[in-house]
């Protein structure tokens, strides 16, 4: 089953293997909370009234048009990632899910929006609050989870259900196997009403199980026509007349299909994103940031993840995954090099590339313009091989940039690990 972008980049921080590699070229658009609400609602989805704020002077009119016979609201804080409930903000508040009166709301807002808050999904940078999703408070009569997801084993989409919800999958999964509901479903077909009345039996629902099945149906209709890699609905909740309602949802969407989706594609929140990734992606490049010191810049996934586990055998740990692909320009190189140099934590830069499309002389022209361009200031250990790799080896050595040269890939680890030690 495909995961979350956030499950691919912990993958790829703790199991560099050829595999993990393969999984990290996808990348997946997600959205927020409420704008994931405004897609559902479109295709007739249940979904709990909600009013987006940007500003603190937008928080005393949408807390009133939201507000419940208590006179309460729910005010979410609107950030790529989970367990917001349980976050806590840089400025000392608990929660980044709050309910309360009306008249506490735009106290309680001025130390949420535009506020940092951390949560066990964040790390511990946490992600800046820049919209409140402020909601009506509901009345649910009982919680389930419902989820459709990409599963390698039937090709295919498939429905996930459990009659409990509000919690995470693996717990329920871990608490009641017997109430986890899998229904694929051939994307040749779609969804049939048999199986949607299915998944509403599983969930139990209480009320008209004609109008749930509906509901599912429409869920579905939104995954295949959104081209979503991932519809979570948790919980899937039934209101006091048995309703179900989306009370609170995750959408993923593939980044592939963004020249059909784009509308939903312009809904992008880059300030969730980090800026290197943000940057990597304009200019066509593969980037996931990491942890270690050496920065890595290599033409080919495979190539990229033996890079960077070289890197670890010799003592030292990868700061990076860039991938420059097969065809890179000198503007690419460049770019490349200006993403790698604005990570503070990089000691070292290892250019790795084997020539094949890309040819040697053509990425040596690059790293030169790019060394001179940006003004790299850790040691720059380069290894050329294939195509045109004398021409290329020549470019550099008649450069003026100061360049380690390696002669194939565990001369340049070994380098990259030393010239750290050395500073």
């Amino acid at each position: 089953m495909l995961r979350s972008s956030h499950h691919l980049r912990s993958l790829l921080r703790y199991s560099q293997t050829a595999a993990a590699a393969q999984l990290q070229q996808q990348r997946f658009l997600n959205v927020h909370e409420y704008q994931g609400a405004q897609i559902m609602s479109k295709f007739g989805i249940n979904v709990p009234p909600g009013k987006s704020v940007f500003s603190l002077d937008d928080v005393p009119k949408a807390a009133e048009e939201m507000k419940d016979e208590n006179n309460e609201v729910v005010l979410k804080s609107q950030i790529y990632a989970g367990g917001r409930g349980l976050g806590t903000f840089k400025n000392g508040l608990q929660g980044g899910v709050h309910i309360c009166s009306v008249n506490k709301a735009i106290e309680l807002a001025k130390q949420m929006l535009n506020q940092t808050l951390v949560t066990k999904q964040t790390g511990p940078a946490g992600k800046p609050v820049n919209t409140l999703y402020i909601a009506k408070k509901m009345k649910l009569k009982r919680e389930m989870y419902f989820a459709i997801l990409l599963d390698r084993k039937t090709s295919g989409p498939i429905m996930i259900g459990c009659s409990e919800g509000g919690t995470s999958i693996e717990d329920l999964a871990e608490k009641f196997p017997e109430k986890i509901i899998k229904i694929p479903v051939d994307i040749r077909v779609g969804i049939t009403d048999a199986q949607a009345l299915q998944m509403a039996k599983g969930l139990a629902v209480t009320g008209d199980i004609n109008a749930a099945a509906d509901q599912i149906k429409r869920l579905y209709q939104l995954f295949a026509a959104s081209d979503c890699t991932m519809v979570e609905v948790n919980p899937l909740a039934e209101d006091a007349e048995g309703k179900l309602i989306a009370a609170d949802a995750k959408l993923g969407f593939d980044d592939s299909a963004g020249y059909r989706q784009k509308d939903t594609f312009a809904l992008r929140d880059e300030s969730q994103l980090d800026p290197r990734e943000v940057a990597a992606d304009k200019f066509d490049l593969n980037y996931i940031g990491l942890d270690g010191t050496i920065g890595c810049m290599v033409n080919g996934a495979g190539l990229a993840m033996a890079t960077m586990d070289i890197i670890k055998l010799r003592g030292g740990s990868p700061a990076n995954f860039l991938d420059v692909g097969g065809n890179a320009s000198e503007q690419q190189v460049i770019e490349a090099f200006k993403i790698l140099t604005s990570d503070p934590q990089v000691k070292a830069i290892l250019v790795n590339i084997f020539g094949g499309i890309m040819k040697c002389d053509v990425i040596a022209s690059g790293i030169v313009s790019a060394a001179k361009q940006v003004g790299v200031k850790v040691p720059l250990i380069v290894r050329l091989e294939g195509t045109n790799v004398e021409a290329g080896k020549k470019i550099l050595s008649s450069s003026n940039v100061k360049i380690i040269a390696a002669d194939d890939l565990d001369d340049a680890a070994t380098k990259a690990v030393a010239a750290i030690k050395d500073l």
